[in-house]
């Protein structure tokens, strides 16, 4: 059963010292590792019985419980690829998200469908009528069967992205592909069997949160502390409370969700001393004041800086392409931001009119090469890694677009200064403005500074039309009770000295209606859509005219 990349022999050992904590709804519960396995076997007899077996493809949409951990390896020991579907995007409606399930399961053409008893009722009955569907649950028993995994070259993972910038595609991953990544993150952590415990709340539908944290945990015997992003929303504070309560080492997320955390956390003591020796920060664009701010509020319970490790990555590279070193503290330099715009690439002092300050990724892992479209300038860039995707799965024209030359053409601008990498933006998220390209990121951050809106919940789109196209911000105000009028004036001052633009509208909605990802990220694409529609679900408070 072994393969040359040894996921199986890392899932699969016979010995196993590290335990799955699971949030169930009242507290954590505990199965060591090992115990998860045998339950797994159980159930792929019963997937087995519903006609999974090797170069079949399975829908599931993961949650985070311990039933779909234990049904993802079930999956693979029935021979099954695992597709992993996006979960409901916020703002997203019910009719929404079961078209999506429709048209992704018409192109994956699955055996079944795998899903948590209280998501049945967002699967289409038309889908339904067609496609078996069984819940997590459903699949204990008492069978067994000889387990055949997928081998090393074949699909044992199709992650379809979640959709932040377009339509979620999905990225085929082999065995290797995975069981090399696993390695790459063994190296990048440093972590000791036996010794480290990864703590989490990020969706296991997505990649950050199934092979940055759950199955690194697993495969290399660490104790896994599983939260969900339904507890850390309602209540973000838990996610310090958890690492400390479990004496965590490892952890990861996103800046938004760190401000969030750090902002709930206020004065309040954690129980007891942080162990953190790695926080890795993906999926979005670091905040150097997000950073700063965390380790003002948590250094009193032991965080230092030197555990943050702002990274790099993509689905379709399994997960992380850079990261900053273990251990170092993370760098930010300042470049001109006049020169960003155009492309060039020129670094000045900080206190610089103009000054753009980038959060460095760090360098590329090793045996991964980060180049730029355009030597030395602004411009795509390009990943070569042992882990890349082969595919985009039922999309060829996508798949001929970005996997070319050897390389993956990945969508992001930014550039390699100094031996690391550093992110400007998505090429979906520039926009060109009377000839001035303009990274709408940029003017998000200045906006978002200006503290009357709330951090990470400003989104600007481009509305096309006729005879002109028109800028759009739509924010979440920090406080009902502020002045509309004098907030949208203010952002449209920041927009205009920051970039030369000039806002035609802010759009004030109620806070948390800005649609977003599972794992956080705001969905633009999603915001242009719900702006143009003449019944918008956008529960809007005001929309202030600026031309």
């Amino acid at each position: 059963m072994a393969t040359d990349s040894g996921l199986w022999d890392l899932l699969l050992r016979g010995e196993s010292h590290g335990t799955l904590h699971h949030w169930d709804g009242d507290g954590f519960a505990h199965q060591p590792w090992h115990e998860v396995v045998v339950q797994a076997h159980g159930m792929a007899a019963t997937l087995r019985e519903a006609g999974v077996r090797p170069g079949t493809r399975v829908a599931t949409v993961l949650t985070n419980s311990a039933h779909t951990v234990r049904g993802l390896l079930a999956v693979w020991l029935a021979g099954g690829a695992v597709a992993s579907f996006p979960l409901s995007a916020r703002g997203q409606s019910p009719e929404e998200y079961g078209n999506q399930l429709t048209v992704l399961s018409e192109r994956l053409d699955p055996t079944v469908l795998l899903v948590d008893e209280s998501l049945k009722r967002l699967v289409p009955a038309g889908l339904a009528a067609r496609l078996p569907m069984l819940t997590w649950t459903s699949l204990y028993g008492g069978g067994r069967i000889d387990p055949s995994p997928p081998g090393d070259e074949d699909t044992v993972f199709i992650q379809y992205s979640s959709g932040s910038t377009s339509l979620p595609k999905g990225c085929e991953l082999s065995v290797r592909a995975v069981g090399t990544h696993l390695h790459m993150l063994r190296e990048l952590s440093d972590g000791q069997p036996g010794q480290e415990t990864i703590a989490s709340w990020l969706p296991l539908s997505h990649d950050m949160g199934v092979f940055g944290t759950m199955l690194h945990a697993w495969a290399f015997d660490h104790d896994f502390v599983l939260s969900s992003p339904e507890r850390f929303g309602m209540a973000p504070r838990t996610w310090f409370r958890d690492m400390s309560e479990f004496g965590a080492t490892m952890t990861a997320g996103t800046n938004t969700a760190l401000h969030l955390a750090t902002r709930a956390q206020g004065r309040t003591a954690l129980p007891k001393p942080l162990r953190l020796k790695a926080f890795v920060m993906g999926a979005e664009r670091v905040d150097w004041d997000t950073l700063n701010a965390a380790v003002e509020t948590f250094r009193p319970s032991g965080l230092v800086p030197e555990a943050f490790m702002p990274a790099y990555g993509m689905a379709e590279a399994t997960l992380a392409i850079s990261s900053t070193p273990l251990g170092e503290r993370p760098s930010a330099r300042h470049f001109d931001g006049a020169a960003l715009l155009d492309n060039r690439i020129v670094e000045v002092s900080e206190d610089t009119p103009g000054a753009t300050r980038l959060v460095s990724n760090g360098p590329p892992l090793p045996g991964v090469r980060v180049q730029q479209a355009r030597t030395g300038r602004v411009s795509e860039l390009l990943i070569s890694t042992p882990s890349l995707a082969s595919r985009y799965h039922g999309d060829p024209r996508r798949t001929a677009e970005r996997f070319r030359d050897g390389a993956l053409h990945t969508g992001d601008l930014g550039f390699v200064h100094d031996g690391e990498v550093f992110v400007v933006g998505r090429a979906d998220d520039l926009i060109s403005v009377g000839g001035r390209n303009v990274h709408t990121g940029d003017i998000e951050s200045a906006v978002e500074g200006l503290g009357t809106v709330r951090k990470g919940c400003s989104a600007l789109v481009e509305m096309t039309g006729s005879p002109v196209s028109r800028l759009v911000m739509l924010l979440e105000p920090a406080r009902r009770s502020d002045d509309f009028h004098a907030i949208a004036n203010r952002a449209a001052t920041v927009a205009l000295g920051k970039s030369g633009i000039a806002l035609s509208e802010c759009v004030f909605v109620e806070r948390g209606h800005l649609p977003r990802t599972p794992s956080g990220k705001i969905q633009r694409f999603r915001c242009r859509s719900l702006l143009g529609q003449d019944d918008s679900p956008l529960k809007t408070i005001a929309r202030i005219r600026l031309d």
